[in-house]
């Protein structure tokens, strides 16, 4: 089983954490986020840190010792530095641009995609292939990211679609004559 409970988070200068109730509330320079603590564990905010400890030896418990502490985790990263999700489009014809609160993505169909930004997300298009998802929270980045793939996921034979930038794609060799 994974110890990751017992470390305390460091919390980096330029955020702030408040207890309140079963609500834990972080503030920093990209926004504020909120985390609702479940009863089995207890939180305790010390100077710099804040340490993570289960309230009973159940492995519910045990098992949300270990998932606080990486929620914590993520509230204070994305609070202070954010989190960032880059993804490529490849195909003839395929190509991104944001146009005032809407991502516009045109991948092959008969008609163009209008993608609606949520609020918190800041999208990018540097180039008309290369789109960046950025944000503090970390769950609403990755599930944005993965919304604007579903729209044309890569296919396996050319490589075409919309995918991440780390992502390999294993392909396959075509018909033969």
């Amino acid at each position: 089983m994974s110890r990751v409970g017992k470390y305390p988070v460091p919390v980096p200068a330029g955020v702030t954490l408040a207890l309140a109730g079963r609500t834990l509330t972080a503030k920093g320079k990209l926004g504020e986020l909120k985390l609702d603590l479940t009863d089995d564990v207890d939180v305790e905010i010390k100077a710099n840190e804040v340490a993570v400890s289960p309230r009973r030896t159940d492995r519910r418990a045990r098992t949300m010792w270990g998932t606080t502490r990486s929620l914590i985790n993520s509230m204070v990263t994305g609070v202070s530095t954010g989190f960032t999700k880059s993804m490529e489009i490849n195909g003839t014809g395929y190509r991104a641009a944001v146009q005032g609160s809407e991502l516009v993505l045109n991948l092959g169909y008969s008609h163009e995609i209008r993608y609606a930004i949520p609020k918190g997300i800041k999208i990018t298009c540097e180039k008309p292939t290369a789109v960046k998802v950025e944000g503090s929270d970390k769950r609403q980045v990755g599930q944005v990211a993965a919304e604007i793939r579903a729209y044309r996921g890569p296919e396996p034979y050319k490589g075409k679609g919309v995918k991440y930038d780390n992502e390999t794609i294993l392909r396959k060799e075509g018909k033969k004559k």
